[in-house]
């Protein structure tokens, strides 16, 4: 018996994060390299952006928040972005958590795990707490390796 071909979302979450991989290589060289693309319902990109928090000078500068603010009025009603997908190579903050979930995004896919910050299921589960309005489903280890690969080579560089 031969094996089950995947769900055609997991060849989706892999061709979004693909992309994103390629956006956190465009990162600045200061920048911890992540990268976000937001797509809305019928798959196409509509913003992209990498971590900007050291070049900015700006705490708030990830790289999900730059693309939520790109993707803001491109669709639905003005900052909702119901029907939207988020994919970002490293598990969303606390921040980034929160503004995903007031932005109305409807899933996150996400690469490599964040063990000391990881608010969407590692330290704390802001998406799927209870007491936030709304649902995030939430996708996370999608291209692990590669994704944390970003992140082990920066760290290493600067030591």
């Amino acid at each position: 018996m031969s094996p089950l071909p995947p769900p055609s979302w997991v060849e989706r979450d892999e061709t979004m994060l693909r992309r994103a991989i390629d956006v956190a290589r465009d990162t600045p060289p200061a920048d911890v390299p992540v990268g976000a693309i937001i797509y809305d319902a019928a798959g196409v990109e509509i913003a992209h952006a990498h971590n900007r928090k050291e070049t900015d000078g700006d705490p708030t500068a990830h790289a999900e928040i730059l693309a939520i603010r790109d993707a803001v009025g491109v669709v639905g009603d003005g900052w909702r972005l119901e029907g939207c997908t988020l994919a970002v190579t490293l598990e969303p903050c606390a921040m980034c958590a929160g503004a995903i979930a007031a932005s109305r995004i409807n899933t996150v896919v996400f690469g490599a795990y964040e063990p000391k910050t990881g608010a969407c299921g590692s330290v704390i589960d802001v998406l799927r707490d209870p007491v936030l309005p709304g649902f995030t489903a939430v996708r996370g280890g999608v291209l692990e390796q590669p994704c944390a690969h970003l992140m082990e080579e920066f760290f290493s560089n600067l030591r």
